[in-house]
């Protein structure tokens, strides 16, 4: 018999932003991370083709918003509370929309996930 995989309850993570990134804010109060391009293929990919050494990604709004509340000490659930707090109504459906921000952030490295003690 197949035992099921365990979802993981992501309003229960507690998000922790990468060691290794660095960020801004611009004018606009917008987070910008500068992630560096590390490994062979991105060093060929600087030399061949004029690649950056240094990518910038522009966050949005809400994300900007959330980026500076990652400190390893809140739940995701704490920082969507927070969001719900700032931005009221316009950040519906909040839990889903937090969720899928954190899986995203995880996705590309920005953040991990620390166990609960």
């Amino acid at each position: 018999m197949k035992k099921k995989k365990q979802q993981k309850n992501y309003l229960d993570l507690i998000p922790e932003r990468a060691a290794e990134l660095t960020w801004s804010t611009d004018d606009e109060e917008i987070i910008v991370l500068e992630v560096e391009n590390t490994g062979v293929f991105n060093r060929i990919a600087q030399k061949l083709f004029k690649r950056p050494r240094v990518t910038k990604v522009h966050m949005e709004k809400y994300g900007s918003f959330l980026w500076p509340l990652i400190d390893g000490e809140r739940s995701v659930m704490e920082l969507a509370d927070l969001q719900k707090a700032a931005f009221g109504e316009e950040v519906e459906p909040l839990y889903p929309r937090v969720v899928k921000y954190m899986q995203i952030m995880e996705s590309y490295h920005f953040i991990h996930f620390k166990n609960r003690e």
